[in-house]
């Protein structure tokens, strides 16, 4: 058995953020000791790292209530959570793409950059008017 603490070091996570998700009924079954202080399993912390990185994924709160109550159903709901983790792939994809196009767009100006400063080519900026 783990306590918060050791869980919250397991998995870097604040123990307000495991308190939060606790008291959000994020993590069913949860159990006490006979100080009454939450005591988690290996299951708890398999789960709780789902959780962690169902958040990284883009899901809020409520997007993670709804998939664990799914989960919950059992298998007859892999269908429905299938189709929400599609949704969050289809979403990651589309934001990993622009992060690409944005270091693509830094790499294009450092470039420029090193050749203005190297002598390689003029200086030109879109932002400063010269007398033509």
């Amino acid at each position: 058995m783990y306590t918060m603490m050791q869980v919250c070091r397991e998995l870097d996570m604040t123990y307000q953020t495991l308190k939060f998700y606790c008291n959000e009924g994020l993590i069913p079954n949860v159990k006490r000791d006979h100080n009454n202080r939450r005591v988690f399993d290996e299951k708890d912390v398999k789960w709780i790292k789902d959780l962690t990185c169902l958040k990284k994924c883009g899901m809020s709160i409520q997007e993670m209530k709804d998939y664990l109550a799914l989960c919950l159903q059992g298998e007859s709901t892999i269908p429905k959570r299938k189709e929400m983790l599609a949704d969050k792939q289809a979403a990651l994809r589309i934001s990993i793409q622009e992060l690409e196009d944005s270091v693509a767009y830094i790499d294009w100006k450092q470039n420029f950059y090193d050749e203005v400063l190297s002598g390689k080519r003029p200086y030109i900026s879109n932002l400063i008017r010269t007398e033509e």
